[in-house]
């Protein structure tokens, strides 16, 4: 739990969907999970976030996200600071479909409730229209097993208006000695 909980702070950290463990180098030379490296538009700050399309349509406008340390690395904490702004209220019955990708291997695919998430970062719903600042440290597991992953968190309203979706892709652990 604590890996679909890190994967989905890291890809959504601007959303505040949830805490505790992932990613390391990103190499953004690489194509994306079905998008195209060329047409990707980096979050600010210092992170591994690229929009998965057209920013300017989603009700969340970031205006950083920072990783500290960047890359993450296993057995440490991570300091992620988020700043962004909601065109609107977003209530209970938010959702974000969620994915991990260990190489070519789906780990996680599902459909998780936002509001829930948000308790891991000492949050509530509803998230109110304007500026919101997130600050959280997460300890990273030692065990995070070596090799690249790939995250997506694509987050809607109730009503299916689209929050933001984010990726991050050939996120790579490299084995400690």
């Amino acid at each position: 739990m604590k890996f679909l909980s890190a994967a989905t702070l890291l890809a959504a950290t601007p959303l505040l969907c949830s805490a505790a463990s992932l990613p390391s180098i990103f190499d953004s030379s690489q194509a994306l999970l079905g998008g195209n490296t060329a047409d990707a538009v980096p979050v600010e700050g210092d992170n591994p976030l690229v929009y998965c399309n057209d920013p300017s349509d989603y009700l969340l406008t970031i205006d950083h996200v920072d990783l500290v340390p960047n890359p993450p690395l296993p057995g440490q904490k991570l300091k992620i600071t988020a700043k962004g702004t909601f065109g609107e209220k977003i209530d209970k019955g938010a959702y974000v479909n969620l994915e991990v990708k260990y190489g070519f291997i789906t780990l996680i695919r599902q459909t998780a409730d936002l509001c829930d998430q948000l308790g891991n970062v000492d949050m509530k719903c509803p998230l109110e229209k304007g500026q919101m600042v997130l600050t959280k440290e997460v300890d990273l597991p030692k065990q995070i097993p070596p090799g690249k992953y790939s995250v997506l968190a694509d987050v809607y309203t109730k009503s299916d208006e689209q929050v933001t979706c984010l990726r991050a892709n050939n996120i790579e652990f490299k084995a400690q000695f």
